[in-house]
């Protein structure tokens, strides 16, 4: 048992440790947050969307910038669109689950937004969809997925793909990045 413990463990940091020294990934990163503080200095919001455990990440990631990270600053713009389960299920029910985040971003976005979209796999209907819809309105796109064949890395403006094709360093890889763009937002003194 302490082996298996030990090679998840190991798994966790090599993957990491390829973050460390993607420069690409690395540059990807900082674009990301450079642009999401240029969208909230110039009264835009940042729009946050995925599945499952991208759904919890995307909820996760509201929380930091309209709650707080580490330091204590201004409320910062931002709507998980994963949420409200009321309009979700109407939406599926209604329409189709391929569209439950395209029809809000129809209802809530501007062009001085940011669309920030989580997908391990990169190809989630529902995901794709609201991206395509975005770009069609010029909203900028920021696409948080991992390594394979996922439409949503060659979508969205800035990718961001984790160095993993394994779903749970994926998404380890995921929070980690979504605290470097919080630490570097707050690092930035937004009042």
């Amino acid at each position: 048992m302490r082996e298996k413990i030990r090679n998840i463990i190991r798994d966790s940091v090599t993957s990491k440790a390829l973050l460390l020294y993607d420069e690409d990934l690395l540059r990807k990163v900082g674009q990301s947050a450079q642009l999401i503080l240029k969208t909230i200095k110039r009264g835009g919001k940042v729009l946050i969307f995925g599945n499952g455990g991208s759904a919890a990440d995307s909820q996760h990631f509201a929380a930091e910038l309209v709650g707080r990270f580490q330091k204590e600053r201004r409320a910062l713009p931002a709507i998980a669109l994963t949420t409200d389960t009321s309009l979700l299920t109407a939406l599926a029910n209604d329409y189709s689950f391929d569209i439950v985040f395209k029809r809000q971003l129809e209802s809530l976005a501007t062009s001085k937004d940011v669309v920030f979209a989580i997908s391990t796999s990169g190809r989630s209907k529902n995901v794709i969809e609201a991206v395509k819809f975005a770009k069609k309105l010029k909203i900028r796109t920021i696409g948080l997925t991992g390594k394979g064949p996922g439409a949503l890395a060659r979508l969205a403006d800035i990718a961001l793909v984790a160095p993993s094709g394994i779903t749970a360093r994926i998404q380890e890889i995921h929070i980690l990045i979504i605290h470097i763009i919080c630490e570097i937002l707050e690092d930035e003194k937004l009042r």
